[in-house]
C-alpha cells in the first residue's frame, strides 16, 4: 500500500509526523511524504528536529503569496506528484490551504483522501478565515474522517457524514508533544530561546507568561488591543512575556512598535518547535489566539487564555482548561490577574484531564487505514 502525506506548514508537520512514523513502521506500507514548504522558514525547524526528511520537497513558497497563489500552486503540483507516484490513499492534515487544495487535486485524480484533525467547527465561515471554509471543503472530499475529540466527530455526523467513515482518534499534536519531550528529556535540555533579556528575568524569579498573535481576523484592531493588555500586564513588575512574533508585517510591525521597547516584554523571532515546547513547560499561563496551542497546553496543565470571540476547539473550554475571553484589552487584563494571583482559580484550570487524547493517536489512525485497505481488498474478491 502507498500512502501519499502532504503537509506545507509547520503546524501540518507538527500533526503528521507522528502518523509518518507510525506508517512507516507497518509492513507493507510505503510512504511519500511530501512537503508543499506553504510555510519555509518556520517548517524547516521542525522537521529537522523530529528528523523528517520530505521524499518530495515542491518548494513552493513565495515572497508575499496570496491565499489564490497558494492554492494555484499546490493544486497544479500536487497534481503532478499524483501523477507521478500514483498512490493508494493521500493524507492532509487540519485546515490550511495546502490541505484543502491537496484534497481537491487528489479529488481530481481519483484517490481517495484521509483527513487528520477532521470535524472541528465554529459553524462561522469567516472565523476563522480561510480555515473555516478549508476544512469543511476537505470533508467533502475526504472517505476517511479522523476526529480528535467527541465534538469533532458530533460535527461530522451533523453534516449527513457516513458514520462507519469516522474515526474517534485523539489528536496528533498530543503525541508529536510527548514525542518532543522525550527527546529533550533525553538529550537533558530545556531548549530556551537564546534570549539574555529573557533569561535575565527569568532568573529573578518572574513568573512566565507566553503569548502568541497571528490570525487575520485579528489584524488591526484586535493586534492593537492584545499589544495594550500585554503593556498592562507587564507593568506588575512580576512577570515577564515572551511573545515570539510572527513574520507577516501586518502583526509584526504593530507589535514592534507597541511592545519593543518594554522592559519586561521579550519579542522573540519565531520559535523553534523545541523552542515552544520548553517555552511551554516553562510558563504559567498561554494567551494566545494559536488553534494548536489550545490542544497543546493542556497536556502540560497550562492554563489557556484565548485572544479570539470563537473556536473551533470547544473542548478546551468545556473541560475548564481554556477560556474564550475575546479581545477586549480590559478583560484580558482582569482574566489574566485573576490566574496569576488567585491560586484557586489556577489549580480549577491547570488541573484538568487533557480532552485532546492520550498520545494513541497516530497508532489509531494507521490501525484505521490497514483494516481499511484489508476490508477494501476483501470485498473487491468477494465480488
Amino acid at each position: 500500500m502507498k500512502i501519499l502525506v502532504v503537509f506545507g506548514t509547520r503546524p501540518e508537520a507538527i500533526k503528521c509526523f507522528p502518523v509518518i512514523e507510525e506508517l512507516r513502521r507497518r509492513p507493507g506500507v510505503e510512504v511519500v511524504a511530501c512537503t508543499t514548504a506553504q510555510h519555509r522558514h518556520i517548517l524547516d525547524q521542525v522537521m529537522e528536529l523530529v528528523g523528517l526528511v520530505p521524499d518530495i520537497d515542491l518548494h513552493l513558497m513565495r515572497e508575499k503569496p496570496t491565499l489564490t497563489d497558494i492554492t494555484t500552486d499546490v493544486l497544479h503540483r500536487v497534481g503532478e506528484v499524483l501523477a507521478e507516484v500514483r498512490p493508494d490513499r493521500v493524507l492532509v492534515q487540519g485546515d490550511t490551504t495546502t490541505a484543502m487544495a491537496t484534497a481537491m487535486a487528489a479529488f481530481y485524480h481519483g484517490v481517495p483522501v484521509g483527513h487528520i484533525e477532521a470535524g472541528l467547527r465554529t459553524d462561522t465561515i469567516l472565523s476563522p478565515w480561510p480555515e473555516e471554509a478549508n476544512r469543511r471543503i476537505v470533508s467533502v472530499i475526504t472517505d476517511m474522517h479522523f476526529a480528535p475529540t467527541r465534538a469533532a466527530r458530533d460535527n461530522l455526523l451533523r453534516e449527513n457524514i457516513d458514520p462507519a467513515s469516522v474515526y474517534l482518534t485523539g489528536n496528533t499534536v498530543i503525541d508529536a508533544l510527548h514525542s518532543v519531550r522525550a527527546r529533550l528529556a533525553a538529550a537533558k535540555t530545556s531548549s530556551l530561546p537564546d534570549n539574555a533579556k529573557l533569561r535575565d528575568l527569568l532568573d529573578q524569579g518572574r513568573k512566565l507568561i507566553l503569548m502568541t498573535a497571528h490570525r487575520r481576523e485579528n489584524w488591526g484592531e484586535g493586534i492593537d488591543a492584545i499589544c495594550r493588555a500585554a503593556r498592562q500586564l507587564a507593568d506588575r513588575g512580576d512577570v515577564v512575556i515572551a511573545l515570539p512574533v510572527h513574520p507577516n508585517p501586518r502583526v509584526s510591525v504593530p507589535v514592534r512598535a507597541a511592545l519593543g521597547d518594554h522592559p519586561a516584554i521579550c519579542l522573540l523571532e519565531p520559535l523553534g518547535y523545541a523552542e515552544f515546547v520548553s517555552m511551554l513547560g516553562r510558563c504559567e499561563i498561554v494567551l494566545t489566539d494559536s488553534g494548536g496551542v489550545q490542544e497543546e497546553a493542556p497536556a502540560l496543565g497550562k492554563p489557556v487564555l484565548v485572544l479570539r470571540d470563537t473556536t473551533e476547539r470547544p473542548e478546551g473550554v468545556e473541560a475548564g482548561c481554556a477560556r474564550l475571553i475575546g479581545l477586549d484589552a480590559r478583560r484580558i487584563v482582569e482574566e489574566a490577574t485573576r490566574l496569576l494571583d488567585d491560586p484557586e482559580a489556577y489549580g480549577a484550570m491547570s488541573h484538568v484531564a487533557n480532552p485532546y487524547g492520550d498520545g494513541t493517536a497516530a497508532r489509531q489512525i494507521a490501525d484505521a487505514i490497514l483494516s481499511n485497505a484489508r476490508g477494501q481488498r476483501a470485498r473487491a474478491v468477494g465480488a
